[in-house]
């Protein structure tokens, strides 16, 4: 600890110059401005946080990351200990709770995180808010949970944009299946951190230790499955660890991105096997979902939100709901830093940079077409038609691929706005614009000159 010799803040400022360098500015401002240091003892550093609900947030989105930060700057495998407080400052006998982190993994402290199966317990079927977006990917979820290895589900594969609620509901399925029978062995664990152990493997020359981690398992959860692209040596290790389990008739329950067509940099017998199954995808919510989750959110955490306050985060934030949580949260940050209620003038002044930043940003798949149409000189109603003529194919593509990349729409919202066109035809249209980039640099060009106008 003779490295460890500083004042917190310090000690904090150094960290936070560093976490300027990997975080938004608006995230920064959100996140890390709030939190002050408290005291650095017994080999961890307190931190100060605002509520509970900041410090799920920041501890799930951002504790490893402080975590490397710490050991760049001291040397030392450090413990977070986070004490959230209600009003006053800490030097007064208000402390609500005081958790901490170690080795990136919440400590017993934490009930909610079980250390073997990797799962937080708060995510569960009860509290994950259910509407037509996600109705489908919530049954067979369901289904798989409450009859393991025994349906057709397998692998069940859930596919949607980030924030969405794709890891809550596969590590709902653990913690449905551990609440029924505590001797199943369930693992979850993201394509990142099986490339990461797999590398540890190789290095430290335990091969056979790694293989037993992941294909002891009755429920393998594994999420973010697109990170596997092009990384072949371990593309190979997951489809033998997958083919284990399968053959054994265990269950293996995936997310991803995007479609698994829409996956390049992986090796087809590896899609193949990911096909094999059940996919579903998840899409962005309703405002009347949003405005639910946000309800809930809420209520877990004892917290009385106004009704025309979530209307109004729900109807500013849309899509990614870790982003409306995030709104929520620093609004909560406001209220809670400046000892005020919570009421509209406060919501609006909270979230003043966060909306205007949004409301510049909303672009709608119509929004895509017509400037499309503008740039290419081709109308809409030929880019949504059945024309064939070469300019316009290349027009309606195009229109596509920039309302996935852009907009985020799934492929059936985007089929739908292309005159009721299937999904398997928006791939085709991604993948054609992709390889065109990649093989023409001229092309490249112009997609990119297309995509600065229609995000003006």
């Amino acid at each position: 600890m003779d490295n460890l010799k500083t004042e917190p803040l310090e000690l904090w400022n150094n960290v936070t110059s560093k976490m300027k360098k990997v975080v938004s500015e608006q995230a920064f401002a959100t996140w890390f401005e709030p939190i002050k240091p408290v005291s650095i003892e017994k080999e961890s550093l307190t931190l100060e946080v605002p509520s509970k609900f900041y410090y799920e947030w920041i501890d799930s989105h951002y504790g490893n990351v402080l975590l490397e930060k710490l050991k760049e700057i001291t040397g030392e495998n450090l413990k977070i200990r986070y004490s959230v407080v209600i009003g006053e400052p800490i030097s007064n006998s208000n402390k609500v709770d005081t958790v901490f982190k170690d080795d990136g993994l919440i400590s017993p402290v934490n009930e909610y995180y079980d250390s073997g199966s990797k799962l937080n317990k708060r995510y569960t079927f009860d509290n994950f808010v259910e509407g037509a977006n996600n109705q489908l990917a919530k049954a067979a979820s369901i289904s798989v949970a409450k009859a393991l290895g025994e349906t057709a589900f397998n692998p069940l594969l859930i596919y949607g944009g980030v924030g969405l609620g794709k890891t809550h509901l596969i590590q709902a399925v653990g913690n449905e299946v551990i609440k029924d029978n505590v001797d199943t062995k369930v693992h979850y664990t993201t394509s990142e951190k099986f490339t990461l152990d797999f590398i540890s493997a190789i290095q430290k020359n335990n091969s056979s230790k790694f293989s037993e981690k992941y294909r002891n398992a009755d429920l393998l959860l594994v999420d973010d499955i697109q990170f596997l692209q092009n990384k072949e040596q371990t593309q190979e290790q997951f489809f033998h660890t997958f083919n284990d389990l399968y053959q054994r008739g265990k269950q293996i329950i995936l997310t991803t991105d995007r479609h698994p067509s829409e996956l390049n940099g992986l090796k087809d017998r590896l899609l193949s096997r990911f096909q094999s199954g059940l996919i579903v995808d998840i899409q962005a919510p309703s405002l009347e979902t949003r405005m639910a989750i946000l309800q809930k959110k809420a209520e877990d955490d004892g917290l009385s939100i106004p009704f025309e306050i979530t209307e109004l985060i729900a109807t500013n934030v849309r899509g990614n709901i870790r982003e409306m949580e995030g709104a929520l949260i620093k609004l909560l940050a406001y209220s809670s830093l400046s000892h005020s209620d919570i009421n509209m003038p406060l919501a609006k002044k909270a979230l003043h940079e966060t909306l205007g930043r949004s409301e510049s940003k909303k672009l709608t798949i119509d929004d895509i077409i017509q400037s499309v149409s503008d740039v290419m000189e081709i109308s809409e109603k030929k880019i949504i038609g059945r024309g064939r003529k070469m300019e316009v194919v290349s027009a309606r593509q195009i229109a596509m691929y920039l309302s996935r990349e852009i907009v985020g729409a799934s492929l059936e919202n985007i089929g739908l706005h292309f005159g009721g066109r299937d999904h398997s035809t928006v791939i085709h249209a991604c993948k054609s614009i992709k390889i065109r980039m990649k093989n023409k640099p001229d092309f490249k060009e112009q997609i990119n000159s297309i995509r600065t106008k229609v995000e003006l």
